[in-house]
Order: C-alpha cells, then structure tokens, then sequence
C-alpha cells in the first residue's frame, strides 16, 4: 500500500523484491552487456526464496569500457522507503581476476562496528553480496573468460531516501543499504522488522552500551532522548510492536539495563503481560486497568467507568484527572514484571510511562540478577 491508497481487504497483498534482489539483476545484465555489446531487455535472478525472476532493465549502455544497467525497485504492497527506487549497476573491466564489489552514489558506507558488514565498506549486505558475486561470476563462466570485473552499485536518490530510514543511527552514512536475505519482500513483513531491532542492539553493543533504551515509536523516543541525555544515540532502539522479542535480544546481546519509555495505549497491554503490542494482537483488558485502578485508591464509580472506557489513553486521563497518579507507577511496575518474567531475569528493567505531549506519568524499575528466580517463556 503506497500513501494516499486504499486497500480491498479480500485482495490479496502483492509481494514485492529487495533492493539485494534488484542489484544482483542490474550487475548480471550490466556484465552481460561489457561481454557481449548486446543491450539486454531482461535479467532473470536466481532468488533466495526459490524462484526466478525476470527485472526489466532500463538505461542500458556501454561507454569507454564500462557497462550500465538500471531497474526500478517494486516493493509490492509494502510501505518501503525504496519503493520506486532506481537501483544502477556500473560493471567494467578490471586487471586482476575476480570481482571487486563496491558501492557508488547513494549506497551508504558503514562507519560504526556490529554490522554484518564491515568498517568502511559499502552496506551492501552478505546475502546481496553472495548474489551479485554469484550471478556475475555465472555470466562470466558462461562466456569462458578469466578476466576480473568491478562492479558498482548506486541509488540515485539513496542519500535522500536514507532520511527515512534509521541508517544514520546505524552508523550507515550517505545512503540506503543494500538488504535481503530472501529476494522478496513480503508486505508488511514483521522478519524485517525484527531484523532491524536486532541490528540496532548488536550496534548499541558494539559501541559500548550495556544500557538500551527501548521505544514505540519516533515520538516516545525523543522524549526518552531528552529524559537520558547521558545515554549515546546507539542507546535508543525504536522496537515498534515487538516488546518481549527486543527484551530478549537485548539481554541476549549483553545488555544489563533495559528502559521501555513509551505511552499508555501500548504499555497497558505490557503491563497486562502481552509481549507483542499491536492493535491487532491482544485487546486492552479494562477489567485488569480497573481493578489497577482500585488498587490505588479509586473509588466503585472510577472503577466502573473504566471498565466501559474505550481506550487505555481514555483511562489515562481519567486517572489523570481524578489525581491518581499511584495508578501510573503500579502500571508501570506490573509492566517490568512482565518484561523480566519474559526475558528469564539477569537483566533490570525500567519503564516509564509518557502522555502524547512528552510528560511522564509514572516510572518503575525492578532488578532482578538470578535467572532461576524467573520462568522462561518461549
């Protein structure tokens, strides 16, 4: 689904291909070009997730010995930022045997450790890699010649592109990076998601940090930017939905103090024990926010009424404006039970409760150092 489109929910979504994908057709054809002379319309990848497929190449030309093909980047029905992107392969002739893979304009260049590439290279990926090497090196063998090529990737506009997305924080500097483990993009994949947050802890853990600072969202974050100023920027992890699997990772990483700051609509069902906060995931449980609520001194009638409210920011400011504010602090408390329970202990974790405007509502912190005193849940 792109901005400003609707979608028929008894229509299937479209799958889409990785900016990896699209590269490794772009080098194919544009090697076949240097080889040949013959400008290809077509170039069909091998995909990691089984099948082949055909890109149409465009921008085809051979010039002072260097080969260029280029392919628009479909998405599918995913809202990618590189949707729509131009992906351009530059091949020529090098001395030595082999390939020599690189990246160009708009192909951001790794500056910080805890990626799976390398200080200094292009973030071209290692799936992507092995594709690009292995379709050129296929073309090459068909053709029987020995002789080495240099092959460079670019993205016209992937400097701008990389806006939208979290490389900066990454470490990943001048433009977009080249992914995919599978070829495919599946719409609204949650792997992909996963895989950043991973990403970014294995970054936070590379620099140093034993402290992560988890979000919902880019708002919840820079209030948590401004609560934590001594913390560095690799600190803060925007893990979206997925709550028990970045308390996981983070603990498996190293880390030994998590933060979750976030707002009640999300927390609540933390603090109910849901560890996968969508809204299509688990409903809030009023009953449970009621009886919360009772807990801190609110009357039969507070209680009542929460129990018929509609969301848990509506119950938030109830609570808010009846004056208890204990409400807050044992939400958050029953919230770092929750996570510590979920991550099998050894880690302290501290959440902070935030209204839409940035203001804190309630914090607590548990620390727990004995993993057998937790249960471990899978």
């Amino acid at each position: 689904m792109k901005s400003g489109e609707k979608t028929d929910p008894d229509k299937p979504m479209r799958s889409g291909f990785t900016t990896g994908a699209c590269a490794t057709a772009v080098a194919k054809g544009a090697t076949q070009l240097l080889l040949t002379g013959i400008t290809p319309a077509q170039s069909v990848v091998s995909l990691p997730a089984g099948f082949d497929h055909s890109f149409e190449l465009i921008e085809q030309e051979l010039t002072d010995g260097v080969a260029t093909c280029a392919t628009i980047k479909d998405a599918g029905d995913d809202p990618d930022a590189t949707h729509l992107a131009k992906i351009i392969a530059h091949v020529s002739w090098r001395d030595e045997p082999g390939i020599d893979l690189d990246g160009g304009i708009g192909v951001g260049r790794v500056t910080k450790p805890g990626l799976p590439v390398p200080v200094g290279e292009a973030a071209i990926n290692p799936v992507p890699r092995r594709m690009i090497t292995e379709a050129v090196t296929q073309v090459l063998a068909e053709h029987g010649t020995a002789r080495g090529v240099r092959v460079v990737i670019s993205v016209p506009d992937g400097e701008e592109i990389a806006k939208k997305t979290l490389n900066s924080r990454l470490g990943i500097l001048g433009g977009i990076s080249i992914l995919g483990t599978r070829g495919v993009v599946v719409p609204f994949s949650t792997s992909a998601y996963r895989a950043s947050v991973v990403q970014a802890i294995s970054v936070a853990q590379a620099s140093g940090c034993d402290h992560i600072v988890l979000t919902t969202g880019g708002s919840s974050e820079k209030y948590a930017m401004k609560m934590m100023p001594e913390l560095p920027e690799e600190a803060f992890i925007q893990m979206g939905d997925f709550v028990g699997f970045a308390i996981k990772h983070g603990k498996r990483l190293g880390m030994k103090r998590i933060s979750l700051v976030g707002m009640p609509g999300k927390f609540a069902k933390v603090a109910q024990g849901v560890m996968m906060v969508h809204s299509k995931s688990a409903p809030v449980d009023f009953g449970f926010l009621a009886s919360v609520a009772r807990e801190t001194g609110a009357g039969d009638e507070l209680a009542q009424a929460i129990e018929e409210a509609n969301t848990a920011t509506q119950v938030a400011d109830m609570m808010t404006e009846a004056g208890y504010l204990p409400y807050f602090e044992k939400l958050c408390t029953y919230a770092c039970q929750h996570c510590l329970e979920h991550a099998g202990g050894g880690i302290t974790v501290e959440v902070v409760l935030v209204t839409m405007k940035g203001m804190e509502l309630g914090r607590a912190e548990i620390s727990e150092l004995e993993d057998s005193n937790w249960s471990k849940e899978s």
